[in-house]
């Protein structure tokens, strides 16, 4: 694979390059169960305010996509990066390509200020692959809007991961989790 260079872009600033780029690789993934990627609504899940992206040369390699939100966790506020879009081209797979793109995505939280915890929800079988990059599961009710619009609840059990930012991090809050809207 060509040298790798990961690019940090705010959603407003995707060229129409980029765009086209990012839609071909979800959709190499995605389409046939999904659709249609739309950058301002992934999938029906809540868009991203700021783009990690993996290039080799010309052609995207992967992306992680990060949105800032303040969260209900029990009786605490927390401000968090909602990380989604985790995506690996599967010429890139196995070269590190993802942990070097979370690398990159949580120093790019620490320095957008003021994001407590990046926070994800994933599939049981890629927990292992986040927890080795420093992410902690937690267990916790979970109250969001679903990819169609309505109110949903999600009973404690499915993966929730989140990673302590900043230089003096503090511990995830107990309680249940109110997104305010669509996951990531």
């Amino acid at each position: 694979m060509t040298a790798l260079v990961i690019d940090s872009v705010p959603h407003g600033r995707l060229t129409t390059n980029d765009v086209a780029r990012l839609r071909e690789l979800f959709d190499a993934e995605y389409s046939a169960e999904f659709g249609a990627w739309d950058p301002d609504q992934p999938y029906g899940y809540a868009p991203h305010d700021h783009h990690l992206i993996a290039r080799a040369g010309d052609e995207i390699v992967g992306h992680v996509g990060w949105a800032r939100r303040t969260i209900g966790v029990g009786a605490a506020e927390v401000m968090v990066a909602g990380v989604g879009g985790v995506l690996i081209s599967p010429r890139a797979r196995g070269q590190r390509v993802g942990a070097r793109l979370l690398i990159h995505a949580a120093a790019s939280m620490t320095d957008a200020g003021g994001i407590e915890f990046g926070y994800l929800g994933c599939r049981e079988e890629v927990v292992s692959f986040y927890e080795s990059c420093g992410w902690r599961r937690i267990s916790a009710v979970e109250h969001s809007i679903d990819r169609t619009g309505q109110p949903t609840t999600q009973p404690s059990g499915p993966p929730i991961l989140t990673l302590a930012l900043g230089p003096n991090p503090r511990t995830w809050p107990a309680g249940s989790i109110d997104l305010r809207g669509r996951a990531w």
